[in-house]
């Protein structure tokens, strides 16, 4: 029944002003917006699409929404840091400084951050 179907994934958040500049200028992401819908589009690598709505009572999510995999989460942290981005710390994974959490022996490395709206995402080295 699915086999053939493009699946998308979206999430919400309180403001899509502010998550239209900080997906599309902080993150650097292509994202469009559909003012008919009210929504935004986040295009991806891959021809992966998102879309992001606004929800009134909006609470952000309590899990990663997003993962970004990166071939260097180290320069990925500074690079995004310097964009005023903000690195979380998380009880139970020991952070170094920057807020990278250095994986082992299948575990990734991980950074994670927060949009405006207080949704979790991550940069992590490799990919599914």
């Amino acid at each position: 029944m699915f086999e053939n179907s493009r699946a998308f994934s979206g999430f919400a958040v309180d403001d899509l002003d502010r998550a239209k500049e900080f997906y599309g200028t902080t993150l650097g992401l292509s994202v469009s917006q559909d003012e008919e819908m009210g929504l935004l589009r986040l295009d991806l690598a891959g021809g992966t699409t998102v879309m992001v709505y606004p929800k009134e009572d909006h609470r952000p999510a309590v899990y990663t929404i997003l993962n970004f995999p990166v071939d260097d989460v180290e320069r990925a942290v500074d690079e995004l840091t310097a964009r005023g981005v903000t690195f979380e710390r998380y009880e139970g994974f020991e952070a170094d400084a920057k807020g990278i959490v250095h994986g082992d022996e299948g575990t990734p490395t991980i950074a994670w951050f927060k949009d405006p709206a207080g949704n979790i995402l991550s940069v992590l080295n490799g990919g599914p």
